[in-house]
């Protein structure tokens, strides 16, 4: 059963954590602050990707995730006093250790 969701009013007093995801045709991503001990959901966000985007790594549409992010939430990020936590599939950031090779 769905439940009505409350968005909690973010504070710059204290610390974010986005959470990014993405499917073969679809990015979500979650934006959460700690408040009184509790962490509370700010905004949220899905979309569906073009067909085009559909061809993307799945690592590249993890990162398509977390740049709409934050790009939709900066006014709230840009004036955090605290440090800004990004969350997302470990699988996918061992991809970006390893050196690439580049096409000329």
């Amino acid at each position: 059963m769905a439940e009505d969701v409350i968005l909690a009013i973010p504070t710059k007093e204290e610390r974010f954590i986005v959470e990014a995801d993405a499917s073969d045709r679809a990015i979500g991503t979650v934006l959460s602050q700690q408040q009184n001990g509790k962490w509370c959901l700010v905004a949220f966000m899905s979309k569906a990707l073009t067909v085009t985007k559909h061809n993307y790594k799945i690592y590249d549409k993890e990162l398509l995730a977390i740049m709409l992010a934050l790009s939709e939430w900066r006014h709230y990020l840009m004036g955090a006093t605290k440090d800004v936590e990004i969350w997302m599939d470990h699988q996918n950031l061992q991809y970006f250790q390893k050196p690439q090779k580049l096409n000329q």
